[in-house]
């Protein structure tokens, strides 16, 4: 019988007490729900992207973890995780990341035929990009792409074609990711130069703050065309307007690159995504 201490340790390896990664990766998800079902999900499908949004998160933070297991002690918000900390062991965490893994693809066989094809570049994704800071400049533009790759997977799972208000979604939610993300890098800067891995916020350097301004303006710039695309109704500005107010506050909070302000601004967040759905729902 494995031990409660055990468990716990399990539970740290996929983040089940920081659901921040779970909620950003869920908004999207419920955004193209919502929109491919013109506001009408059927239920079934609610729960499957539901449950596969949380599973395919800790499995995306397991491999992640197995990735930088070497990195992660030198780096003093993550030493503590359960492989970095030895409390896990590497077979361990490829044991529990084969175990998710296996509930996706259940999750994934629930779905219509259709959709299956979307899933591998999906998982290809997940799994590659904990290594992409070894070698690329801006690995959060490849996070984008997996916190993007559910968009297309309801829209086919509705039944309904990839049309520009998809690849609009899709955009915008690229644009929101690479901006929280590069927030939440700031707060790492310091570690990930002395370790030598690679992210936005070394790239953009002192232009950190003006570049996520900048795609800040991009995600309220592809809201106000997703409102007419989509045809929803002025409600749907309100919700804008909300999102804006949110992007204020975090501009204020990575003002000093403070380290635990700038990583405040990245679980800011979470009500972006909210304040987008509910604009949906009401328009």
């Amino acid at each position: 019988m494995i031990q409660k201490h055990k468990i716990n340790q399990y539970l740290a390896l996929m983040r089940f007490d920081k659901p921040i990664g779970s909620l950003l990766l869920l908004w999207p998800t419920v955004w193209g729900l919502w929109l491919a079902s013109n506001g009408a999900p059927e239920p079934q499908l609610v729960w499957i992207f539901v449950a596969g949004v949380f599973v395919m998160r800790s499995a995306g933070c397991v491999i992640n973890d197995y990735a930088d297991k070497d990195f992660d002690p030198l780096v003093e918000r993550t030493k503590q995780r359960p492989l970095a900390a030895g409390d896990l062991s590497t077979e361990e965490a490829l044991g529990l990341f084969a175990v998710l893994s296996l509930l996706a693809i259940v999750l994934l066989l629930l779905l219509p035929k259709p959709v299956w094809p979307w899933a591998i570049p999906a998982g290809l994704v997940t799994i590659i990009y904990p290594y992409m800071k070894r070698f690329i400049q801006a690995p959060q533009a490849v996070l984008g792409l997996a916190f993007s790759a559910s968009i297309p997977m309801v829209y086919t799972a509705c039944g309904v074609p990839l049309d520009a208000s998809t690849w609009l979604l899709m955009a915008i939610n690229l644009c929101w990711v690479v901006a929280y993300d590069t927030a939440y890098a700031m707060s790492d800067r310091e570690d990930d130069l002395k370790i030598g891995v690679k992210s936005t916020a070394i790239l953009f350097g002192s232009k950190d703050k003006l570049v996520i301004g900048v795609l800040q303006f991009s995600v309220l710039t592809g809201l106000i065309a997703l409102k007419f695309v989509a045809n929803l109704s002025y409600w749907f500005l309100l919700s804008i307007l909300l999102v804006a107010a949110f992007f204020l506050h975090q501009q204020n909070l990575i003002a000093d690159r403070d380290r635990a302000r700038c990583f405040q601004a990245f679980l800011n967040n979470g009500w972006v995504g909210a304040a987008i759905w509910l604009g949906i729902l009401a328009g």
